[in-house]
Parts: structure tokens; sequence; C-alpha cells
């Protein structure tokens, strides 16, 4: 039976129907929706775990202990579990571990362009990329069976596109084995370096096994597949950029397709390019393939002609290989450039406001109050990565001692639990004057509303231990803990400005739910009496979308609206009601 599914849905059909009986990630656009879809099976035990690195670690044990199982995160949570995937492919598996992880070309929810592919070269782990919904439940059930054909993780790579869209897939039953059997090999996981130096010889072996594999096998199987047709034109790619190729170039090209995109072919790529006359290798961000291509002597175009930037599409690919610019529908008015901003009602503005109003430099960190950085709050000098808020902030006032009372951290909840409570960890240590800000907003806002560790709720939203932030800032040594109310502008400038002339280690816990929350109780929309609007626009200094401008006068849109008060704390004239 065909079913029209997301290719994160897919993911997660493919893993269920694969027998997977064990799923710990961290939520990250765009793989969120694979462990979310995961959680409805209840055949897989599932949850959201601390950060990457757990994740892996939780899923590694699984699969050792004999349990199919996988892990998703997005590019830069990778970077987060490097340390357990790179020593796992020494180690090898028992039942089959698959590690999902979607890059983000184009940089639509992420603060850099990071191409995972590296990754899989580096740790010398295969990986399996699809280019629709119906090879993304394919492959994730194949990686599965080839993690443990190969006794290795397998990755499974996906990008935003093949992620967030929907296109026709085969369902079809689960499979599951049920648990291996568990035998104790301390020379197979223990890697001491005697054990390690002669696991390394194992992988280097492996690998030629699976380059033999996608020269043969994965052609058979329809992993890797050529397709011929108009011989002058050859296009060699994989993923999204194949769908792109099809559509542009149609039967006017030749096309390699690689399902498995490391290790790569070798004898297969130069059979390709020598039925062809001209050869591209399209590939969005790095010239992985192409690279390949070049080590191993053959002549092709990729990104001399193309790009290392962003996302391509059909219209340039047929622009560049055919040279026809692209015809595409365009709308006859001017479409206002709408850049993201807080919501409206959101708690993290009140405190940026109060920030504002302490003119104090902000080591800002991964979260939707990273929006901030916009104006006209504009509270936000530098962020890095997960939990680099609160470290970073140590390193500058190591720096710069005597501007310790003018600089913070801000971190939301589940970014603390993250990895900002280890950078919390050393400012206590060494008795840094700094103070940190913890953004507790009851929830994993950016990905979408994900449990996390602080919320009390598990990933099926059943009842689970909560973290408590004050205990744990002070179990690690902080003796200065406080904890505020956003929408009270006073007692947030008051309190923050208190931490500052401390000059100890101290911590601020911003606490109010998400305004989008099902479970928050709104106050009614306020208004603006017109009569006594002097038009000051102090109220337009907090930048909420539900407040603007009209006839010279403030005005509140009441579908917006939330009921906050932050916007009439800041009116003298008593004109918001």
């Amino acid at each position: 039976m065909k079913k029209l599914l997301l290719g994160n849905e897919a993911v997660a059909r493919g893993l269920y129907e694969g027998g997977c009986r064990v799923a710990s990630s961290y939520p990250g656009t765009p793989s969120t929706e694979v462990t979310e879809c995961i959680s409805t099976y209840n055949e897989i035990t599932s949850e959201w775990a601390p950060n990457e690195k757990v994740a892996m670690e939780v899923a590694f044990g699984a699969a050792v202990a004999g349990a199919r199982s996988f892990c998703a995160m997005k590019h830069v949570g990778l970077n987060v579990a490097a340390d357990p995937l790179f020593t796992s492919s020494y180690t090898g598996v028992n039942a089959g571990l698959v590690v999902v992880v979607a890059d983000d070309p184009g940089m639509h929810s992420s603060q850099n362009e990071q191409d995972s592919r590296h990754y899989a070269q580096a740790s010398k782990i295969m990986m399996l990329e699809p280019a629709d919904s119906d090879e993304c439940l394919k492959y994730s059930k194949m990686a599965f069976e080839l993690s443990e054909k190969f006794d290795t993780p397998v990755l499974l790579r996906l990008t935003t596109r093949v992620s967030h869209s929907r296109s026709l897939a085969e369902i079809s039953d689960r499979a599951d084995n049920g648990l291996k059997a568990y035998e104790k090999n301390p020379q197979k996981y223990v890697m001491v370096p005697a054990n390690a130096k002669v696991k390394h010889v194992a992988v280097e072996k492996r690998i030629l096994n699976q380059i033999a594999y996608c020269e043969k096998e994965a052609v058979e199987n329809g992993l890797n597949s050529v397709e011929y047709n108009d011989k002058k034109i050859g296009i060699i790619t994989a993923g999204i950029c194949y769908e792109y190729a099809k559509e542009a170039l149609g039967d006017k090209a030749s096309y390699l397709k690689l399902g498995c995109v490391y290790p790569l072919p070798e004898k297969l790529i130069k059979d390709f390019c020598n039925e062809c006359e001209t050869v591209y290798v399209l590939e969005e961000l790095d010239d992985y393939i192409e690279t390949h291509c070049r080590k191993i002597g053959v002549n092709v175009k990729g990104k001399a002609e193309f790009t290392l930037l962003g996302e391509y599409s059909q219209g340039l690919i047929r622009k560049v290989i055919l040279g026809e610019e692209a015809k595409s529908l365009k709308a006859d008015v001017e479409i206002p450039a709408r850049p993201p901003v807080l919501c409206a009602g959101c708690p993290h503005r009140g405190l940026f406001y109060a920030l504002k109003k302490l003119n104090v430099t902000v080591s800002g960190d991964i979260g939707c109050y990273t929006l901030g950085v916009s104006k006209p709050l504009g509270m936000m000098d530098t962020v890095l990565c997960m939990g680099g808020s609160v470290s970073g902030l140590h390193g500058r006032n190591l720096a710069d001692p005597e501007h310790a009372n003018k600089s913070v951290a801000v971190i939301g909840d589940s970014t603390f639990i993250h990895s900002g409570v280890t950078g919390l960890i050393d400012i206590a240590y060494n008795n840094s004057n700094s103070v940190t800000i913890i953004l507790d907003n009851s929830i994993t806002g950016m990905t979408g509303h994900q449990q996390n560790p602080t919320t009390g709720f598990n990933i099926k939203g059943e009842p689970a231990a909560a973290v408590s932030l004050e205990k744990l800032c002070e179990a690690v040594g902080i003796n200065n803990v406080f904890v505020v109310d956003p929408y009270n502008l006073d007692e947030s400038y008051s309190t923050i400005k208190n931490a500052l002339e401390l000059n100890a280690p101290a911590v601020v816990i911003s606490r109010r739910p998400c305004a989008l929350l099902k479970t928050v109780k709104h106050n009614p929309p306020l208004k603006v009496n017109k009569d006594k609007c002097k038009s000051c626009k102090m109220c337009m200094k907090i930048g909420c979308p539900a407040i603007s401008m009209k006839d010279g006068k403030a005005e509140i849109d009441f579908t917006q609206c939330l009921g906050c008060n932050v916007c009439s704390q800041l009116c003298k004239f008593g004109a918001i009601e």
C-alpha cells in the first residue's frame, strides 16, 4: 500500500518496519519529526535525550545489547555526537544501529551549512542518502541490514528538502527479529589501545568490502543506479539533487544516482564517465563526490560551474548545463520582507528589554531567544553553538574582568541541560564573576515544543522526573540563584542589576512558559485609548508584532495580543488598557 508521507515520517516508518526497538534523539530541525513519529509506535521504546552525545551512546548501548536502535540529530548535533560515533566505527555493533543526520543547505534554521558527508568519510562509517520519501523508507530498513551485514553503524543523511517534502511511499508490515543474543567480548567492545589497533585493521578491510558491495550488489538492489538517455550529458548525483536534475533535464541527460555516498564506488563511476561526453557532478554544499571523481582520475565538471553556497534548484541546473533561463511565475505585487521576530506575548521580550535598559553585553545561545538580536531590542552580541553562551561569558570575563559587571549570558532551559551546565560548573569552579540568565520557558521551543528533562514530561507526554534548575545550579556551586517573572519589567531589571553588582557567580532564572503552549491561559487582549496616546512610541521599543502605529497613534492587533501587559508598563500615560 502506498501512502503520502513526509520524508521524516517515511524514515520513521522504515525504522519501524525494519524492527527498530530503541530510539533516542535530541530535537533539531530538520530532523525532529523522525523521532516524534517514532514515539507513536508503541513497539519502539523512544525518548528525548539531554543531548546528541547521550542519544548516540544510548542507541549504541541498545545495539550492543541486541536491539536494533537508532538516534537522530541535525548536522551540528553530529558534532556533539562525534566522540561515540567515531569509536563505534571501531567496535562495530551487535544488532543494527542507524544514525540519522539531517543537513540544512540554505541554513533555513541553522548557524552553518556543514556537510555531514565528511563525517562518514572521517569516521569510516557507511552513509546512505535518499532522494524522496519512498527511498527514505526503503533506505532506513536497508540501513539496519547493512549495519548488521558489515558490523558497523550506518549513517542516513537527509537534507531539509527531503525531510520536509511529501511523496508516495510503499508501506508494509513490521518485521521484528527480536533481541539478538549478547556475548561478552572485551576485544570487540573495549577500546583500549591494544584492542583498537586490531580493530582499525578490521575497519579498513570492511571499507574495501563495502566498496565491492557498492560496485555490484548496490547496483543490483537499486541503491546505486545508472540510467542512460542522451549520453552527451552525464550527471553524477545523490539525494535531492537527483530530483532537481531529473526535473530540469529529463531525458536530455544520463544519470548515475548514488544512494550510498560513503564509501563511493570507483569502477561504476569510471564506466559511467566513459559512456558520456561531458559529466557534471551535482551536489549541494561541498565538492565531496567531485573530489572523489578527480582522485580516481575522472574528469568531471562541478563546483567551478555551480556553487559551494546554499541550495540548488531546477532553474540553476537548467541554466548552467543547457544555457536556458528558467521560466517561473512571479507575483505582480511587491511583497514586503518579513524577518522573524519573537512572538507576541513571548516571555523573552521583557527580559531582553531589561537587558537593553542595563546596556550589557549579551553572550547568546541557540534557541528562539536568539531572535533577541533583532531590532528594536538588539540584545545579542555573540551566538556560537549549543551551550556556548555560558562558557563564552566566562572567557570574556577572564579577558576583560573590569567589564564583568556589564556582561551576561542567556540560555534556554533545554539548551542549559544540553550543554550549558558544564560551562556553569566551570564558572563556579573557577569563581568567575559571571551572571548567567536561564530563559526557562518550560519547553524546547525553537524545534516545535518538545519536552526536555526540566518539563516533567517524557516524549509521550507522560509524567517524568523534572530537573530543578535552582537545585542544579546550587549543586554545582552557585550560591546566588534568583528567579524572576520576565513579564515584570521592574523586577527583571532590578534583579539582574543586583546580580551584576555581587561580583560573584550568579544565576538568574527568567521563568514564564512559552506563550504558544496550549496549556497556557492568556489575559484578554489590550487596546489603546487614542485620547490618552501621546504618540511617544515607547510601546514600540519592545518590538511586539501586535503593536503598530496607525494615523500617528499606537494600535494593538487584538488577534495577536495575549495580554502580557509588558507594553502597558512602558506607557507613561496610561493609554494601554
